[in-house]
């Protein structure tokens, strides 16, 4: 294993697999927005609006008799939160407006059913009206998010390496978001942060294999754009390699211990660095090879590579 992160010199025909790469990320692709359109997403309170309890108490808390006390309730769902054989911490979700009853009154009416002998550590009302505009607007971050990296990375290098990343990241994003709905995860404000977030991530990987791929354009520019591309992803695949795991370590301790709170951002990071990395080996770069990119080596005439011919 500690030979695998220290070796530099990879010689992976990635190229060559680009049918078998294409292939899985079509599967992928289809599954997602096969999710997407029939079961569609599990939003959470931030979106559709609704009430949100996080509950505790000092002894084990009983989850049978507090759905059976709480069953009244419309789109009920009680999660336990920590790990351990007892329960003494609860995540209460249910619709605002409920039994003609605004959110606080809700709350009022949860409190004096479940009694006393619990803490109240985190209260959430969201009206239906607030929900809706948390989506157009998560939507509208995300659509200019991407539209900002493309223009971003056609400055600073050509029109097809910005079509390359967008449609890398655009794939990213699909398939994350696809994923929540196939599984029925939750999605609210705090996986838009992780999706947007992840984009940021997914780009700054993308960058690097294309300035490695401008540097190898300048430094070879009699070799086949086939073994140029697979050169450059392979002289970055290390880097690729060490930044995602140590980065995976960390959403991996935030899944496990960060608690309810931080569940849905750990998971959409976690997926989409496993999948931002696969686009950006498998689309990002091989989209490369459908387009002149020679312009970017004859840009770089000035360069320290200027005069290289090999």
């Amino acid at each position: 294993m500690k030979k695998l992160f220290r070796k530099r010199n990879f010689n992976i025909n990635f190229l060559g697999m680009r049918k078998i790469g294409y292939s899985i990320a079509f599967m992928l692709l289809a599954l997602s927005v096969w999710g997407l359109f029939s079961k569609g997403l599990n939003y959470g309170v931030d979106f559709e609006g609704g009430v949100l309890v996080e509950v505790s108490a000092e002894q084990a808390i009983d989850m049978d008799k507090m759905r059976s006390d709480l069953s009244f309730l419309k789109e009920l769902s009680i999660q336990s939160i920590g790990m351990g054989d007892e329960i003494k911490s609860v995540l209460i979700q249910t619709q605002a407006e409920d039994a003609g009853l605004t959110g606080p009154q809700l709350v009022e009416k949860i409190k004096s059913v479940l009694g006393a002998g619990y803490t109240y550590d985190r209260v959430e009302t969201i009206g239906p009206r607030i929900g809706q505009e948390l989506k157009e607007k998560s939507l509208l971050a995300s659509v200019l998010a991407l539209l900002a990296i493309s223009i971003y990375i056609w400055l600073r290098f050509e029109w097809p390496f910005a079509i390359g990343c967008m449609a890398s990241l655009a794939y990213n994003l699909i398939v994350v978001v696809g994923t929540f709905a196939v599984f029925g995860w939750e999605f609210d404000m705090i996986v838009v942060a992780g999706l947007l977030s992840l984009a940021g991530y997914a780009c700054n990987d993308t960058i690097v294999t294309y300035d490695r791929v401008r540097e190898n354009l300048q430094k070879f520019r009699k070799m086949g754009k086939d073994d140029l591309l697979n050169k450059s992803i392979n002289e970055t695949l290390s880097r690729t390699i060490l930044t995602g795991v140590t980065t995976l370590f960390v959403l991996l301790v935030l899944l496990f211990i960060g608690g309810q709170t931080l569940q849905g951002f750990s998971i959409s990071m976690a997926l989409g660095l496993v999948v931002g990395t696969y686009a950006s080996i498998f689309l990002a770069v091989p989209m490369l090879r459908y387009f002149d990119i020679a312009q970017v080596a004859n840009k770089g005439e000035t360069g320290p590579y200027a005069n290289a011919e090999k």
